[in-house]
């Protein structure tokens, strides 16, 4: 079976447990920085592209500023996650602002920060202009309900909660015209962790196509495309990356055979990546504490579904490694579990492994997006901290772990 590779070994990380015990997770600054520029290279022919990383995957400022650095803006959702934008030093048309029942207060901030703003419904747009006025450029959610199908994650287009009907966005468009707005953008998001590269170039035909309508029946011109994100990650050995270069080409294909005759050349092309950058390049590294062996094999380690979610929520599968036994057989089979009061609190089952022993140090793959970030305090659990592994091979702390007292700071 083929193997994930590691940007570590078990003696470097020996000796940074000493200094930050497990559990931690540690993000690879090197590996994010090449995924990101094969992203950007690969849209390189469009007039305008740009890359909004998704900030919720992984919501941390140093990893922000890498990003920024790389010419990436950011995919907000919420004010946390616009006030971490403009902390890394990202603001203005840097910022895309996608949310859905959102506070007018979250709007207010948008509008402060000159974000741009991408309504989720059409009620929206008066609520918009009555809180926080409405600005030069505003953007739609598109939900093509039955026209595409969705995936386990996101759910089919036509039961999720996000977005215009296709007549919403005609009427959406006539009115932002109707109440003096003059510039336009279009955006969807119908698919989660998605393997299938035509699956984006689909997306795209359907957005464009819609873009030329708009002009055809409103008047008004799309000056931008959010293709969204979506775009999934190899979480299983035998899975492949998406080619992104193929993506690239699909959707040029489609901008020239559909924008260009539309007369809406050039339009910018923006996506809004956030697990595609990140994703394989970071790891939960945790300790193995007990070995239980009653109707099953059990390891138990110093994490648990606090520190990552996927793997309760979604029965998600992340690759583990026994770091210094990448090597040996996998001639056990174990339940991978933390110690939360939820029997759900499993990283793998009835995963073969090599001999475990307690003490021995696991590396969970592909926890750089929606790990960390998606984590909780059930069971007065503490959050773990986050270590970035630089690109001259030294490691430094970008988020500490939680304590007790911070646990107990918010009690009045």
């Amino acid at each position: 079976m083929p193997q994930k590779e590691l940007p570590f070994n078990l003696e470097q990380i020996q000796k940074l447990v000493e200094k930050y015990p497990t559990p931690f997770h540690i993000y690879d600054e090197a590996g994010i920085r090449k995924t990101v520029r094969e992203l950007i290279r690969a849209f390189a022919w469009a007039p305008a592209f740009k890359e909004f990383f998704a900030v919720k995957a992984l919501p941390n400022p140093h990893i922000l500023k890498i990003l920024k650095e790389e010419g990436c803006g950011a995919d907000c959702s919420s004010l946390a996650e616009l006030v971490l934008a403009e902390r890394a030093g990202i603001i203005g048309p840097e910022i895309m602002f996608t949310s859905n029942d959102t506070p007018w207060q979250e709007f207010v901030k948008a509008r402060q920060l000159n974000a741009i703003i991408n309504l989720d419904d059409i009620s929206h747009i008066d609520y918009l202009e009555k809180h926080a006025g409405l600005p030069e450029i505003v953007s739609m959610r598109f939900n093509p309900g039955p026209e595409r199908t969705g995936n386990a994650i996101i759910g089919d287009p036509a039961s999720a909660k996000y977005g215009f009907t296709r007549e919403q966005v005609f009427e959406g468009f006539l009115l932002l015209q109707k109440k003096g707005v003059k510039r336009f953008g279009i955006h969807t998001m119908v698919a989660s962790n998605e393997l299938n590269a035509d699956y984006f170039v689909q997306t795209a035909v359907m957005l464009f196509e819609l873009a030329a309508k708009v002009y055809q029946k409103t008047g008004a011109r799309v000056e931008f495309a959010n293709l969204g994100g979506g775009i999934g990650i190899p979480y299983k050995p035998e899975q492949k990356t998406v080619d992104i270069v193929a993506v690239g080409q699909g959707v040029k294909k489609a901008y020239r055979d559909i924008i260009e005759p539309a007369g809406l050349a050039p339009m910018s092309i923006f996506l809004e990546c956030g697990r595609a950058i990140t994703g394989p390049h970071g790891w939960l590294v945790t300790t193995a504490l007990h070995k239980k062996q009653i109707y099953k094999d059990y390891i138990g380690v110093d994490a648990c579904m606090a520190n990552l979610m996927r793997p309760g929520l979604y029965g998600a599968y992340h690759h583990i490694s026994v770091l210094g036994k990448e090597d040996a057989p996998k001639t056990r089979v174990y339940d991978v579990v933390g110690s939360l009061c939820e029997n759900n609190d499993k990283f793998a089952i009835d995963r073969p492994l090599p001999e475990i022993e307690p003490g021995d140090i696991l590396a969970i793959h592909d926890t750089g997006a929606h790990g960390h970030a998606m984590g909780f305090n059930y069971n007065g659990k503490l959050r773990s901290a986050e270590i970035l592994l630089c690109e001259d091979g030294s490691t430094r702390l970008i988020r500490r772990a939680e304590t007790i007292d911070d646990h107990f700071a918010t009690l009045v």
